[in-house]
């Protein structure tokens, strides 16, 4: 039996093996734009991360100086009362001693000029705080709009994943237990498909069974034309054994990558320019490869599912 699968395999290694180094090379180059539009894709989440928290210390910060702007000026408020309330009672000394001694008069008189003007003092400098506290209100306000915008757009980011994952669960159903697996993390969506569902050994031809669950989940990705979707190709770490066509794990799980592409783009409604093929070889394991279950899990395809952050990074340039 064992003999008759390498007979059959060699003979698709053949009869494949007119493909020039050309398409290798293209492979080759697409893989690398995939890695610099992946590490921009990762960049900018941080950026975008960064600046909320940065927005969030900015937020903390405003609202510290207004609480210490309001102290201070509560406090010339009460500094202002305490010295109108001597004023006062030095205008009832002054009706008093008015009737009593001229010269008494105009001792208070000029003690009555020092406080009006130091009255007059401590109104313009409250004034300066009242104005300095609207100032700071305002940049409260806005920071507090900028953050909750930011946040807003991220949950609707998040949100919109969750149902995305949801509808992508429900579509493939019927592979559960078949080696497919549907994940949510880091704000992306993770689309496990091992190798027994789709390839034969050696192989990048896709079954029956395994195309079926490549078109249903394509049904659900046309439907979300905003998704970025990295298909990437995993091998264990068992060296390739055919020959011809392919060099090693790293051009076979390259060639699966495409083939999935090839089958999402069977469907008109997918925008071609969301899909990137990626093979990974055998340098992105799951598993262990010392053992058969381990190697079994390795062997793989992952369907990353991204959303676009131009929104986000629309909003961060016009704050």
């Amino acid at each position: 039996m064992i003999k008759r699968i390498f007979l059959v395999a060699l003979t698709l290694v053949l009869i494949s093996s007119c493909v020039s180094p050309k398409i290798y090379k293209d492979l080759e180059s697409k893989y690398a734009n995939l890695k610099q539009a992946n590490r921009k894709l990762s960049d900018e989440n941080e950026d975008l991360l960064f600046d909320k928290t940065k927005a969030e210390n900015e937020l903390k910060q405003l609202k510290a100086d207004y609480a210490q702007v309001l102290a201070q000026r509560n406090k010339l408020q009460g500094d202002f009362d305490a010295t109108k309330a001597n004023l006062d009672a030095l205008k009832s000394s002054y009706d008093a001693l008015e009737k009593n001694s001229s010269a008494s008069i105009a001792a208070n008189s000029e003690k009555n000029r020092e406080l009006l003007a130091q009255l007059e003092a401590k109104e313009q400098a409250l004034a300066e705080e009242n104005q300095r506290l609207e100032k700071l209100k305002q940049e409260l306000a806005n920071r507090s709009n900028r953050v909750a915008e930011l946040e807003k757009v991220i949950s609707d980011k998040d949100a919109a994943m969750t149902a995305l994952k949801e509808a992508i669960s429900k579509a493939l159903t019927d592979f559960e237990g078949k080696g497919l697996t549907v994940e949510q993390r880091d704000g992306k969506v993770y689309v496990s498909m091992e190798n027994k569902l789709l390839f034969s050994s050696g192989s990048w031809a896709v079954g029956t069974e395994g195309r079926r669950a490549v078109q249903q989940l394509g049904t659900v990705l046309a439907t979300n034309p905003d998704i970025a979707v990295l298909i990437e190709g995993h091998t264990d770490n068992v060296p390739y054994q055919g020959s011809g066509q392919i060099v090693g794990n790293w051009d076979l799980s390259t060639k699966r990558a495409t083939a999935i592409v090839t089958i999402l783009r069977e469907n008109a409604s997918i925008n071609a320019e969301n899909l990137t093929a990626a093979g990974r070889g055998e340098f992105a394991p799951i598993a262990t490869n010392d053992t058969p279950e381990g190697r079994a899990k390795n062997r793989r395809i992952e369907v990353i599912l991204t959303p676009k952050l131009d929104e986000l990074t629309k909003l961060l340039k016009e704050n």
